[in-house]
């Protein structure tokens, strides 16, 4: 990853965070780009204390106008030479059929399907100009599982998988692999219930039901930096000959019936 110029959408926390701070550490050069503007520059700064070569930008990627201002960002920092591409940007959904309506289901796919689209497209003609481009999609388990209240957010992540096989045929000839890495219960903000009865009782609640009945067998939850070590294999120059992927990282949950 030395010298690579990488940049990461929804990066100021969870695990666009700890991806940046894997690839910064093995050499690359991050952009990370996030709606909470000024969370992401704390980010950034706090990396920059740490040596690490990390910037920032204000961004919201449903937002055409504020995806050009990344690539105004990459031409004037870069020189329009992009390598690496994750998009990692997201919103949690876990409203129920009942209440679902058409704008909450139209606002989880433009955030977490639609703009994994938009973004790559506008970071497309900055990727060709890499000798090793690459592109990582940040899904999800529930893009292969269906579990209560999921229906937009399920489908928002199973079209990012198979937006991901399509877009890794059509950049073929561009020289752009583009890869999937499908988190499973991970540690991080998008854990917190919608109750607000928050993250540490979310995090006893898995402990005590997937981990007690054997739905997670390494009988743990993922931490962010177990989803950036994994997507570091899709962005790195070991993956050559792998693109239309998806990785599963969920500790097993997905191979238990």
């Amino acid at each position: 990853m030395k010298n690579k110029n990488v940049l990461i959408t929804g990066g100021a926390r969870g695990i666009g965070a700890a991806c940046a701070e894997e690839l910064a550490t093995r050499g690359a050069r991050i952009l990370l780009a996030d709606i909470d503007g000024d969370v992401v520059a704390a980010k950034a700064a706090e990396f920059q204390r740490q040596g690490l070569v990390v910037e920032a930008i204000s961004a919201d990627v449903t937002n055409e106008a504020d995806i050009q201002s990344i690539v105004s960002d990459i031409e004037k920092r870069w020189g329009g030479q992009l390598d690496v591409l994750v998009n990692n940007a997201a919103i949690l959904d876990s409203t129920s059929l009942d209440d679902l309506n058409c704008d909450r289901f139209n606002q989880v796919q433009n955030v977490n399907q639609n703009s994994v689209l938009w973004v790559t497209l506008a970071m497309r003609p900055l990727l060709k100009r890499s000798d090793a481009a690459r592109v990582v999609n940040v899904a999800s388990i529930l893009g292969v599982l269906g579990t209560p209240d999921s229906v937009a957010y399920a489908t928002a992540k199973g079209g990012v998988i198979n937006m991901t096989r399509a877009l890794a045929i059509d950049l073929a000839d561009d020289g752009i692999l583009v890869n999937c890495i499908c988190p499973g219960f991970v540690d991080t903000r998008m854990a917190l219930l919608p109750d607000g009865s928050g993250h540490e009782h979310e995090t006893v609640q898995f402990q005590d039901t997937y981990i007690k009945y054997g739905r997670i067998p390494l009988k743990r939850v993922g931490q962010p930096e177990d989803i950036a070590k994994a997507l570091t294999f899709f962005c790195s120059d070991a993956c050559g000959y792998v693109t239309g992927q998806h990785l599963l990282v969920d500790g097993g949950v997905t191979s238990i019936l």
